[in-house]
């Protein structure tokens, strides 16, 4: 004979939290400022171009919410990336030892397509293939289907 089921104390896993109307963005940290643009000047000022690029991709705010941070974060990126010669190029990505600094680089790339300025296209197709050559297909593969947009 059947037990009475109306009681929820059989269950030990809560399946209403995967109810697709309960989702939950991740909380977004609150404290992102992004890249100090005068850390950034002062490299570029000094000629430490590939010191530079590393800083801003170090403080890339990935996770904040703020369109305007993103921007700027966008912005001073660009600028790195423009300062540094093409003949630079292969020296600098072979500086960025970490694979998640090859996928926030490539984030920054596509966005400066998406925006571009005089001369910027064809030096950040340079910069994609670099990019390319060093990361592979998976970081093409990891940017586009991250959430976190640069």
């Amino acid at each position: 004979m059947a037990k009475n089921t109306s009681s929820s104390a059989f269950r030990k896993i809560d399946v209403d939290q995967y109810n697709e109307d309960n989702f939950k963005e991740d909380e977004a940290d609150s404290a992102v400022s992004g890249p100090d643009e005068s850390e950034i000047t002062a490299l570029l000022t000094q000629g430490k171009s590939v010191e530079a690029l590393i800083t801003v991709l170090q403080n890339a705010p990935l996770r904040c919410k703020q369109q305007h941070v993103k921007d700027h974060a966008l912005t001073l990126t660009i600028n790195v990336l423009l300062s540094i010669k093409s003949s630079q190029i292969d020296q600098a990505v072979e500086a960025l030892e970490q694979n998640d600094l090859l996928d926030v680089l490539m984030k920054y790339i596509y966005r400066g397509f998406e925006i571009p300025s005089e001369g910027s296209s064809g030096h950040l197709l340079q910069w994609h293939e670099k990019v390319f050559a060093k990361g592979g297909v998976g970081c093409i593969v990891r940017v586009l289907s991250d959430r976190n947009r640069a």
